[in-house]
């Protein structure tokens, strides 16, 4: 489960990330009250219009930031990243300890954190590979999954606390010392021990990782099942603070049930760190689960039930998108990496500034459990659409002796249209096949 710790530099880069993360969803549940409760009456259309400004940005600058990634040393990156974001975090705190942060301002600022985070994450989600080797690259993957929702555990319940007792600036001006361990983390990272990053043999144009995905169908639809994930059944800011207020709580009972969502995340991305690889079936399978945790909490009676079912809906959601992207990082080709993970990012975070205005308003009209059955109908679409694709692909079939059972072959090839430059690199690995396994029947 933890084979990717004998890397010194993932050591250091784990310890780092965790105490950063912790800091970062501190301020992304102080975010979502303060504009709840603080900036206006408990208008969830405003908090989603606030998620989709910071998650715009991703998807519109996609093709820009996917190669920024691929063509500059991606640790110098990152601390110019997470240096801006810590000068954001505190700026905030100030504004809000003064007393002069107002909604249109907020706006401002989650603009401003979506464009920078737009850069940061593709870079800090191909930065793995450059961290471990390729055989250890969905373990250290799962890894980053288990100390994102590690901290989410601890944030959103320490926020709560923090915003009953002194007030929601302190939290910001918290999570902007946290990511001095980041900062910290990169500085003490061997560069001579980062494994060697594949050149392409030609010009790096920014349509190469597009025309990379278009030519394989299953990148096609994990992006798509990811979409649909992302744009209306992620939004747990919006789920969980009116449900919250639903049932009589404050920003600690919104804090807890953050944190108790994480405790099925966090066993989630643990799981998939057990597994060898990252497999698509289990992308199919964690969209169906979702869908049914999602629905079974949307009709929970009380507060402690709700929280319970949370769990479920963590785990779910964790082994999708873990899975997901460690199967977009060890398919893909080295050169186009950084692309073809930006797109990825930006399917999943850029789905929001879709889906989450329209939730928040579903939950304003309809109530927070219609907004939840909404999003438990997108993970179901999701699933008959992975579903729908592995019959037409030929992978799933019908068991040639037995009657009522289900064959499931992952060994056939995937073929790759690859862009032109990188034709005589890749055809040496086109089509790609997967690591042999027997056939596993279902």
């Amino acid at each position: 489960m933890f084979r990717s710790f004998a890397s010194f530099n993932y050591r250091v880069w784990f310890i780092g990330a965790l105490v950063s993360n912790v800091g970062a969803w501190m301020q992304a549940t102080a975010l979502s009250w303060v504009v709840l409760t603080e900036l206006t009456d408990n208008d969830a259309g405003a908090m989603g219009i606030t998620m989709a400004l910071q998650f715009a940005p991703p998807l519109l600058l996609v093709g820009v930031t996917g190669w920024v990634a691929d063509r500059f040393e991606r640790r110098k990156l990152l601390m110019v990243t997470q240096s801006a974001l810590l000068l954001l975090g505190a700026a905030i705190g100030v504004l809000l300890l003064a007393g002069v942060m107002t909604l249109p301002l907020m706006y401002t600022f989650a603009l401003v954190l979506g464009v920078i985070a737009a850069f940061d994450n593709p870079a800090r989600q191909a930065f793995v590979s450059d961290l471990v080797a390729r055989d250890f690259a969905s373990n250290a993957v799962a890894l980053n999954a288990a100390s994102f929702n590690g901290a989410r555990m601890i944030g959103p319940a320490v926020a709560g606390l923090v915003i009953v007792a002194v007030g929601t600036g302190w939290v910001f001006l918290l999570n902007a010392i946290t990511f001095l361990a980041m900062i910290v983390a990169l500085g003490l990272i061997r560069t001579d021990e980062l494994i060697p990053r594949a050149k392409a043999t030609g010009a790096s144009r920014l349509a190469d990782g597009f025309r990379y995905v278009a030519g394989r169908s299953d990148l096609v639809v994990t992006f798509v099942m990811v979409f649909l994930l992302g744009a209306f059944g992620m939004n747990f800011p919006i789920f969980a603070s009116t449900m919250a207020l639903e049932f009589g709580q404050e920003a600690d009972g919104y804090g807890l049930l953050s944190s108790i969502l994480a405790v099925g995340s966090l066993a989630g991305a643990l799981m998939a760190a057990r597994r060898d690889r990252a497999r698509i079936r289990m992308v199919i399978v964690g969209t169906g689960m979702f869908g049914a945790a999602a629905l079974v909490s949307a009709f929970m009676p009380s507060y402690w039930l709700y929280a319970l079912t949370l769990m479920f809906t963590g785990f779910a959601v964790v082994t999708t998108l873990t899975t997901a992207n460690g199967y977009v990082q060890t398919t893909t080709d080295p050169p186009l990496r950084g692309r073809v993970l930006a797109l990825y990012m930006a399917i999943l975070l850029g789905g929001t500034p879709i889906g989450a205005p329209i939730v928040g308003w579903v939950a304003d009209a309809f109530g927070p459990r219609a907004a939840i059955l909404l999003g438990a109908g997108s993970a179901f679409l999701a699933f008959a659409v992975g579903l729908t694709w592995l019959i037409v692909s030929g992978r799933l079939h019908r068991h040639q002796s037995r009657r009522f059972r289900l064959s499931l072959d992952e060994t056939r090839p995937i073929a790759v249209a690859a862009p032109e430059e990188f034709s005589d690199q890749i055809a040496q690995t086109t089509p790609i096949r997967l690591p042999d396994t027997p056939r596993a029947t279902r």
